[in-house]
């Protein structure tokens, strides 16, 4: 019996380790690590979830993925492309928008963009990027602090779209 329950709690050590809790504030660096199961205040999907709504066109897909920029002391002359940004199929991106400090610029590009994604709709918003980045739980943080209703954290993001059989992730334009 005694061994039963030992082995019982040494099993579970493991779960109860990669519980993540919610921060009082927004996360800062890093932000690819083990996020939380839950968010306040939304309804946190997974990738089936979301491929369901998706299909359905019962939601707005919002990608808060940072954008590359061209990087500082290139030598004059440097020839420097954008990488191009692979997402969800009809998603909106609104970039840089997921950091624990918003810039004025990049606070406005999150609610504006939130706002005109929901234009009088009351489809969910699905807030998204890739599986174990902060920048979504963030984004969508906000959201909810902003007072948005039908906010939809999808953690598992792009990453967990495609494990699900998604449509083909799609270029996205900045």
């Amino acid at each position: 019996m005694i061994r039963a329950a030992v082995l019982a709690v040494l099993l579970a050590l493991p779960a109860a380790a990669q519980t993540v809790p919610e921060p009082d504030g927004y996360r800062g660096e890093p932000y690819r690590a083990p996020v939380p199961a839950t968010l306040q205040g939304a309804q946190v999907i997974d990738g089936a979830r979301a491929l369901d709504l998706h299909d359905a066109g019962q939601a707005v897909f919002v990608n808060v993925f940072p954008r590359t920029l061209r990087p500082e002391g290139l030598p004059e002359g440097t020839i420097w492309r954008e990488p191009p940004h692979q997402t969800i199929p009809g998603a909106i991106w609104l970039w840089n928008t997921g950091y624990e400090a918003l810039s004025p610029d990049e606070e406005a590009r999150l609610r504006d963009g939130l706002t005109a994604a929901k234009g009088g709709d009351d489809r969910p918003l699905v807030i998204f990027c890739r599986a174990d980045c902060w920048m979504s739980w963030n984004a969508a943080r906000r959201a909810v602090e902003w007072g948005f209703s039908g906010i939809h954290w999808f953690p598992g993001g792009t990453d967990d779209w495609l494990a699900e059989g998604g449509a083909s992730l799609v270029t996205a334009d900045p």
